[in-house]
Order: C-alpha cells, then sequence, then structure tokens
C-alpha cells in the first residue's frame, strides 16, 4: 500500500467523532487541555475574563447539585496565585447549536452556590457586539456571577496569533499548540466559521429590492445583527492572517447601549438598502469602512485618508498615485477639497495615472483629503459558497486590504534642513593668515556688515596688530601674556 494513503497520528484526532455530544466533549477535552499545557495560550484565554495571572487547572463535566437536579457543566477552570483563586464553569456547543436560556441561569446558580467568579460559554454564535452575550439571561443572576462568552472563531485566532505572531517560548508546547489549531480548523471538529446570514434573510433581502422594507417588519433585527456579527468574523480572520488584534469600529455610545447600532443601522437599511459598517486595523492609514448596497447588488470597500498638506493640487495627486501601484484600474479615488461640501472630483484609477490633473478642478483650492474605494458583485444567497453574501463581503475585504490599504501610508512632513555655511571674500585671507579670530560663516548673533569694519579686519590680517591682541597686551601683566606663561619663552613673531 502506498505511503500517500497513510494516516498521521495526530495528539487530537478527527476520527471517531459520533454526534454532537461527541463533538462537544472532544472539544471541550482538547481547548482546557492545551490551556493548562500551553501556558501563553491560557494566559491569553482567561486574562480578559478577570483572572489573575497563576496556574491553570481545567477539569471536563464536573457534577453538581441544584436543589434535586444533578447537573455536569463541560467544563471548570481554575487559576490560582498565592491564596487567591479564580473559577468558571465552562458551558460548549460546537456546530449550529445554540445556547439554551435555562441551562445557563442554571449554571449560575450553582457559581453563585459554590462561591465561583463566573460562567463561560463557547460555541459558534458570534455576538454583534464584543461583550455582549448571545443568549438573553435574567439580569439579577448575573450580581455576584459574570457570564462571558467566546466563539470558536475567537477560540482559533487567539491560538494562531499566539503561536505564529507572539510566540511560544518552549518548542514542545508550540506544537501542542499547533495540533489544536489544526484540530479547530478541521471540518469535523465542530468548530464553524460564521456560515449564514439568518431565516430572514430571503425575506429581508427581497423587500430591500421592492423598497418595501419597513423598521417594525419581522426578521429586521436579525439581519442587522448577523451583519454586525459578521465584521467581527471579518475582523478575527483578517487579524488571525495579520497577528494583529483587528476589531469593528462602534463609538462610545454605541459601546456603551448597543441598542443605537442596530437602530441606526436599521433605518439606512430601510431607507438606502444599505447595511454599512467599519473596521480598525493597527498601524494603517484609516479605518476600512464596508457597504454592502442590496439594491445596487454591490457591495464597497473605501478608506479616507488625508492628502498631503503642502505641494500643488496635482502634486498631491501624484503622491497618491504613486503608493497605488498594485490597486486594479477600476479602483475609484476621489478628491475632497478645504471649506467643500461633498467631493470635488472623483475618476477611475486608470484615467488618473494617465492625467492626474484630471482630479483637479480648482487649481486655486487646496486637496484635504483622497477617499480610495473598491467595488465588486455582492452576493444574495444567505449561505457559504459561492454567489453568497457572506463570502463576497469577505472577499472584498481581503481583496481591499492586500490591493489597496497595506500600500498607503500617511504623509510626513520633511524635517527641516541645515542651512549650508556661506563662502566669501574672506576664506583666502583666512588661508593666508589663520591667526585670524575673524568668523566668517553665517551666526544667529551676527549683525550687519558694515563696510568699514571689512576694512579694518583686512588691515589686520595683514600684518597689523588686531584690536584683540593689543587689548590683551595692554591688560596682561609685565613680562607674561596670560599667568604662568612669560612672553619671553614664546617664539617671536618675526
Amino acid at each position: 500500500m502506498a505511503e500517500q494513503s497513510w494516516h498521521e497520528a495526530r495528539l487530537i484526532p478527527t476520527s471517531g467523532i459520533n454526534g454532537a455530544e461527541e463533538q462537544e466533549r472532544r472539544a471541550t477535552s482538547a481547548l482546557l487541555a492545551v490551556m493548562t499545557a500551553v501556558k501563553e495560550y491560557g494566559r491569553a484565554l482567561v486574562k480578559p475574563l478577570g483572572a489573575p495571572a497563576g496556574s491553570i487547572e481545567t477539569y471536563i463535566e464536573v457534577p453538581f447539585l441544584l436543589g434535586e437536579k444533578k447537573l455536569y457543566p463541560d467544563g471548570l477552570i481554575r487559576v490560582s496565585r498565592g491564596a487567591k483563586s479564580w473559577t468558571a464553569l465552562v458551558e460548549v456547543k460546537t456546530g449550529s447549536n445554540e445556547l439554551a436560556t435555562e441551562q445557563l441561569e442554571n449554571y449560575l446558580d450553582i457559581a453563585r452556590e459554590q462561591g465561583f467568579d463566573a460562567v463561560l460559554t463557547i460555541s459558534n454564535e458570534i455576538p454583534a457586539i464584543a461583550g455582549q452575550h448571545p443568549t438573553k439571561v435574567d439580569k439579577r443572576k448575573l450580581k455576584k456571577v459574570a457570564l462571558h462568552h467566546l466563539a470558536w472563531t475567537q477560540v482559533l485566532a487567539e491560538a494562531v496569533m499566539q503561536k505564529e505572531f507572539r510566540g511560544v517560548a518552549d518548542p514542545d508546547q508550540a506544537w501542542i499548540l499547533g495540533e489544536l489549531i489544526r484540530y479547530l480548523e478541521h471540518s469535523r471538529s465542530g468548530a464553524m466559521e460564521f456560515e449564514d446570514m439568518g431565516e430572514s434573510w430571503t425575506v429581508v433581502r427581497d423587500a430591500v429590492a421592492a423598497g418595501t422594507l419597513r423598521p417594525s417588519d419581522k426578521g429586521v433585527a436579525t439581519v442587522v445583527s448577523r451583519f454586525d456579527a459578521l465584521l467581527r468574523f471579518a475582523s478575527l480572520r483578517l487579524g488571525r492572517q495579520l497577528g494583529t488584534e483587528v476589531v469593528p469600529v462602534l463609538t462610545r455610545k454605541e459601546l456603551v447601549e448597543p441598542a443605537l447600532r442596530a437602530q441606526a443601522l436599521t433605518q439606512t437599511l430601510c431607507q438606502t438598502g444599505q447595511l454599512v459598517g467599519a473596521i480598525r486595523i493597527p498601524d494603517t492609514v484609516g479605518q476600512l469602512v464596508i457597504t454592502a448596497d442590496l439594491r445596487a447588488g454591490k457591495v464597497t470597500c473605501h478608506v479616507d485618508l488625508d492628502a498631503p498638506k503642502e505641494g500643488r493640487p496635482t502634486t498631491r495627486v501624484n503622491w497618491l498615485i504613486r503608493q497605488l501601484k498594485n490597486a486594479p484600474d477600476s479602483t475609484r479615488v476621489e478628491c475632497f477639497n478645504a471649506h467643500a461640501r461633498g467631493s470635488s472630483a472623483a475618476e477611475l484609477l486608470s484615467k488618473v495615472r494617465e492625467d492626474p490633473s484630471s482630479l483637479v478642478t480648482d487649481p486655486t483650492r487646496d486637496i484635504r483629503t483622497f477617499r480610495v474605494a473598491t467595488a465588486s458583485n455582492l452576493g444574495t444567497k444567505r449561505g457559504r459558497g459561492r454567489g453568497t453574501f457572506i463570502d463576497s463581503v469577505l472577499a472584498g475585504v481581503d481583496s481591499f486590504y492586500a490591493n489597496v490599504l497595506q500600500d498607503l501610508k500617511a504623509w510626513s512632513a520633511a524635517p527641516p534642513k541645515l542651512r549650508p555655511a556661506k563662502a566669501t571674500e574672506m576664506e583666502d585671507i583666512e588661508t593666508t593668515h589663520p591667526a585670524s579670530l575673524s568668523s566668517t560663516d553665517f551666526s544667529s548673533q551676527d549683525g550687519p556688515l558694515l563696510t568699514t569694519d571689512v576694512d579694518v579686519e583686512v588691515a589686520d590680517t595683514a600684518g597689523a596688530p588686531s584690536m584683540d591682541a593689543m587689548e590683551r597686551e595692554s591688560s596682561a601683566p609685565s613680562g607674561t601674556d596670560f599667568p604662568g606663561q612669560r612672553t619671553d619663552s614664546m617664539p617671536s613673531v618675526e
């Protein structure tokens, strides 16, 4: 039998998974075991949850009594540092299984009775806003126990970033973390990516196309929430590839009151047929703004960046063109002039490359901002694959970053340069008579140079003693030039 058909032995095998229960049990055990084995990864997961820096212990299917019922949470995490400890119950779901309110409230009650600190849930559900929980529970049960949630996408992204970018000190631990990554990336693990826009997608999409969608229509809230979840998934996915933390952009008010973001997105969808959001990538020139236009069937990604603050308008346009060497000809470039509303000009990059002045409508006005945008076809299907909404948005984001955004750099003024010393006719005289003390270099202390002063200096250097030398002779004690130095020991000037 050929070796190509042999299956390599794995630390966490994907074979032999039968049913959802086995899938959840294996995923829970694998994750919790790696958290204890790879210290850096375990710390990265529990630190945002409020756990102290310390040794991590993990357990699976720990039994607890709640009244007359015996319950088995999927796992338990305990972090200890000295006399202080932090404990959390863990509930895990894989595949399309969703978290149940009653089950979570039971675990919150157990945690309160046992004096535990938190309940952590892990599933494929991605909340619209980071910090939100996808399942609604009685808020009274959260007074003494915190409720946290991690999406499997986030767990995988954290593992990739730790192994590939932050680093793991021990090579064996790095290999163990790599085995967890391989397992979670396998389709049979149940740790799925963002897969569906929801059951209401088709109805809402058709109502947008017909222009009949109203904010009160059933399913609008679900689609809006799913779009924000897609932005979070796109951020985690891009961050995993770049090795940095990419996050959706939200205002302070939206972070405090998530309902404001949902209301604004609902109004925009009903009025213009667009779903709009932005993500922030560290060290880039600006936010990557994503506009999914359901009526036009286009997804547009754009970034706004400040133009140079000096130079002619055409020079500023050329500065931008030089950076867009990898951008496709179909890229749209817009200019925004100072003290003007809206863009002053917009052209395709192909034309701007041939004629940079095509973006300059008024040479007397300064260009303050550029907008660079690319557009592609928007899918309409709710799931994943060819012609789907999700994949068309993800492809648009990846393409825009690779071809446009990663090449753009912010303008910075050139540092000031030193003034060159100006040569004068005194250079020849100084070369002949180096004893002259006069300076011909520019100085901030120099005053206007009079013609008579020049004549005196020339006469001094021709052989007559200078004014400075005469003053030193008259002020010095007899027989000395300076204290401790006799003139009779000095060589003759002749």
